[in-house]
């Protein structure tokens, strides 16, 4: 399925006046207040968030998957289904390829669907958090991290076997996320396997081409519930730095231990010049995977605060890897990818409007009361009108989630492919 130009302009045609009325209210308010209206809709344009090729079917838990039927069932498809997306939102202009689950057969065909739906491929992710079918050793003790060093070994060139997947279809980071871990006390010697994991590591980044980043993400705990070897930012940043300028930290948000202080994380990495990117979600007990913003709007926010303050004053950071990483276990996958870029592309238009002068300003005499004000001035304004305009000017639609469903795109798509169809990966 594939949305024509004639059916994006159908389905703005009842909402244009109300959003043009709307805009301009909220256009002139802005304006008034010194904001640069047309600079806050460009990078909003701009702004891309990428799709990983795994989450175009439904998620799980550990007790079940519940399918939504008519799932992409070749990488083909999966990326004709972001295409779906980003005609509506232009917003998800990006692929991530999770590797094994998702490796091209015709590279130059897959380039080919790609460029004509105006998706571009991102980082690459490496899987040794299972055993792959063909595989000589198990990673069920470990991989990078592993005592054994065939064991090891077989995880790192896992690693570089992505890195040149990725390089044939013009990515330009790998992203690396480490189930290991262990289950119990005296399981593992903690000194050893960090140390596996930074020798393993730095060969991993010899492979790296010049142009190349690698992002090194951290999780606290799941599927190894006593101790993980890459279990916070610290450690993913003490790794990175092993490594060499190439290597980055990776911040997933659902990656951290409740009430965990994200925004600091996120200021002190871009000072430091080693923040890589972004995995977006939102939770409530731990990694739950749940819809970005769904749970935590004004935490988001904050985070995007940080980010926006960053990017304008952190020139030693390079330019940032975003990603969606969630599972939709209830929801129609589309419109959970198409709810969670709404939630992000809104806390990112929220995180312009706060007045940088005027925060330092007030930081600068102590008044914390003023100090909240602008903040939360910036957060309670209804940006939906910005975020609509941005997606009208880029050619998208004024409500995804509604013209998502009045042109049955679900129902389109089992027609297709049929009610049986099922997504690799998980």
């Amino acid at each position: 399925m594939k949305i024509t130009t004639e059916q994006i302009q159908d389905a703005n045609k009842s909402g244009l006046d109300s959003h043009k009325e709307n805009f301009d209210f909220l256009a002139n308010k802005l304006t008034k207040n010194g904001h640069n209206v047309e600079a806050i809709l460009s990078k909003l344009a701009d702004f891309q968030i990428a799709i990983p090729s795994w989450a175009l079917g439904a998620g799980g838990t550990r007790f079940g998957r519940f399918s939504f039927y008519g799932e992409p069932s070749t990488l083909e498809q999966k990326i004709e289904d972001i295409g779906l997306i980003h005609s509506l939102t232009q917003t998800a202009g990006a692929v991530s390829l999770h590797i094994p689950w998702d490796v091209p057969q015709d590279y130059n065909a897959i380039k080919d669907i790609a460029q004509s739906l105006d998706i571009k491929f991102d980082a690459v992710n490496s899987n040794t958090f299972q055993d792959q079918k063909d595989s000589k050793y198990s990673y069920k003790y470990g991989s990078l991290s592993n005592i054994e060093k065939e064991i090891r070994q077989q995880a790192i060139q896992h690693n570089i076997d992505v890195i040149n997947i990725g390089n044939k279809l013009g990515s330009k980071a790998l992203t690396v996320w480490l189930a290991d871990g262990s289950c119990f006390p005296g399981q593992n010697n903690f000194q050893a396997a960090l140390q596996n994991t930074q020798d393993s590591l730095k060969d991993i980044y010899k492979g790296l081409p010049e142009d190349w980043k690698m992002l090194i993400e951290y999780k606290p705990y799941e599927p190894n519930f006593y101790s993980t070897v890459i279990q916070d930012w610290g450690t993913s940043f003490m790794l990175a730095n092993e490594c060499g300028e190439k290597a980055l930290s990776l911040v997933d948000l659902g990656h951290h231990l409740p009430n965990s202080n994200i925004e600091q994380i996120v200021s002190i990495l871009m000072l430091k010049g080693k923040l890589g990117g972004f995995h977006f979600n939102d939770s409530k007990y731990g990694d739950d995977d749940l819809t970005a913003g769904s749970i935590k709007p004004y935490a988001l926010f904050l985070i995007f605060k940080e980010l926006v303050y960053g990017m304008a004053n952190n020139p030693q950071n390079p330019d940032l890897a975003w990603m969606i990483d969630a599972s939709h276990n209830v929801k129609d996958p589309l419109e959970d990818l198409i709810q969670s870029l709404e939630a992000i592309q809104e806390a990112f238009a929220k995180a312009l409007l706060v007045d940088q002068a005027a925060l330092e300003a007030a930081q600068q005499e102590h008044d914390v009361v003023k100090c909240q004000e602008i903040l939360q001035g910036a957060y309670r304004t209804d940006v939906r009108p910005l975020l609509e305009k941005a997606r009208l000017n880029r050619g998208g639609v004024i409500s995804p989630i509604q013209a998502f469903r009045s042109l049955d795109v679900r129902n389109e798509l089992i027609k297709e492919r049929g009610r049986n169809s099922v997504a690799t990966g998980l």
